[in-house]
């Protein structure tokens, strides 16, 4: 059977196109998610959501609990989420980022089923940019590269796997915080070649 790869995160995974004029995404063969598909064989779907933070209130779980259900049976689970919690908070925090996290993945592990391979990506690292400068941009750049190491330790804590975006060269648009299209290239990359590692 076709392997069935959830994507959750945020506009990253969804796609966006920081040089356009209306907010729309990148082609279909740029997308890093829809690259996985071809490059691979696999069924990839798409839970990417402009904006999106680490979900925590209730109402937003209980939505996502229901969008959860819809998608069906899958057989591994990404999650990459991170940057929008830097950008709106008046004071970036990686630790406080990473402690949401963790509760939101707890809150998720209760509900996947076990078989499920849950993979915590942590964003590759902000680069300087219009989203970045400033006193709190600088410092929302500065925690970004915190990220990783407190994921990490996260992801241990769970027994779930880890990848660190980071690792993979990912190139960032003129905001320093969305891909370019290269980007989304070299992260297709690689995430493809961490989750290829349990067909080998």
């Amino acid at each position: 059977m076709t392997r069935r790869i959830l994507c959750f995160g945020d506009s990253n995974t969804w796609g966006f196109d920081p040089c356009s004029p209306l907010g729309e995404r990148y082609p279909a063969e740029v997308r890093w998610v829809d690259r996985l598909a071809r490059e691979h064989g696999w069924e990839t779907l798409n839970w990417g959501e402009n904006g999106r933070s680490i979900p925590e209130e209730p109402w937003v779980l209980a939505e996502r609990e229901k969008e959860l259900a819809r998608w069906g049976s899958v057989d591994d689970m990404t999650v990459m989420l991170g940057v929008n919690d830097l950008h709106r908070a008046a004071r970036p925090d990686a630790g406080a980022t990473a402690a949401r996290m963790e509760r939101f993945l707890r809150w998720l592990l209760e509900r996947l089923d076990p078989k499920v391979r849950v993979t915590l990506v942590a964003p590759p690292h902000m680069q300087a940019g219009t989203w970045t400068s400033g006193e709190v941009g600088e410092r929302m750049l500065e925690q970004s590269y915190q990220i990783g190491p407190a994921y990490r330790a996260v992801a241990q804590r769970l027994g779930i796997r880890f990848a660190d975006g980071s690792d993979w060269d990912v190139g960032m648009a003129f905001d320093g915080v969305h891909f370019t299209e290269e980007g989304h290239r070299a992260f297709a990359r690689g995430i493809g070649a961490f989750l290829a590692r349990d067909e080998s």
